[in-house]
């Protein structure tokens, strides 16, 4: 009896030592967890977070124009550690600013999110979601537009040769440092980038940056598109806080608001 007890206790002590070397802290990540192969550790749940709505709304009908303020419920972080310099807009060609103008002003009109379409990459910012495994990410996504997912490998591999353009892209991703990179390309035209009219060509690559500050997550983007773009533009990061709120499947859109419409109002505040 003595003899079963010590192998049972030298089998749990084998186990939470494996354990514990698979997932260890360490204060080069600020303390978050580490998987076994020693990079940074983002698997979790993370809160829902959208776009900043703008400061004010602009609303237009019948030869009046009102503006009111809104609350934009969150303040961007000053500065986060790790993060590119960004910038507010993305710098278009002159010739495309009159288009970005226009989309803006009629986004309720213009935008094919309001009408159910995926808002796509990196629209759609970080996952609800992820899942880490030794040789690739799984990104959990909710959208009124349907639950998104996205397998992305780790291992190496290039982008796939024969895939179809997607709204969110084919993607690999590799570490740099403490650092996830996501690059993402072969998107379908469809989709914004970004709020306020940000449209792109076929030529969009999209670099996803995902590191842990603590218990959050940070997320940042970088969009290229040379035939649209006279730079490629960096969004602000995003920090996400950790979330316990379960998953869940999102209701079906069914868009019937815009034959109601009878202005240009924005439509970020959802």
């Amino acid at each position: 009896m003595k003899k079963t007890l010590a192998v049972i206790v030298v089998a749990l002590v084998a186990v939470v030592a494996l354990v514990a070397a698979q997932r260890k802290t360490s204060p080069a990540s600020g303390g978050a967890t580490r998987a076994s192969d020693s990079h940074p550790d983002l698997s979790g749940t993370w809160a829902y977070t959208v776009a900043l709505p703008p400061l004010a709304l602009k609303r237009a009908g019948n030869g009046n124009t009102s503006v009111k303020g809104i609350d934009p419920g969150r303040a961007a972080a000053a500065s986060v550690k790790g993060a590119l310099p960004s910038t507010p807009e993305p710098p278009y060609k002159p010739e495309f600013l009159a288009k970005v103008k226009d989309l803006e002003e009629h986004e309720s009109k213009t935008d094919p999110v309001f009408y159910c379409d995926k808002p796509g990459v990196p629209r759609i910012g970080p996952p609800r979601r992820i899942v880490q495994l030794a040789n690739e990410m799984i990104f959990l996504y909710e959208d009124m537009s349907g639950d998104a997912y996205r397998v992305i490998p780790t291992d190496g591999r290039p982008h796939r040769v024969d895939a179809n353009p997607s709204y969110y892209g084919d993607s690999v991703a590799h570490w740099e440092g403490d650092t996830l990179v996501v690059d993402a390309r072969n998107f379908v035209e469809d989709t914004w980038f970004g709020e306020n009219g940000y449209f792109h060509s076929d030529a969009m690559r999209v670099i996803e940056r995902f590191w842990r500050d603590g218990a959050n997550l940070v997320y940042q983007a970088t969009v290229y598109d040379a035939k649209v773009l006279t730079a490629p533009w960096t969004m602000a990061p995003r920090v996400v806080k950790a979330s316990t709120e379960a998953l869940e499947e999102s209701p079906k859109c069914v868009e019937s608001d815009s034959k109601l419409l009878v202005n240009n109002d924005h439509h970020i505040q959802r």
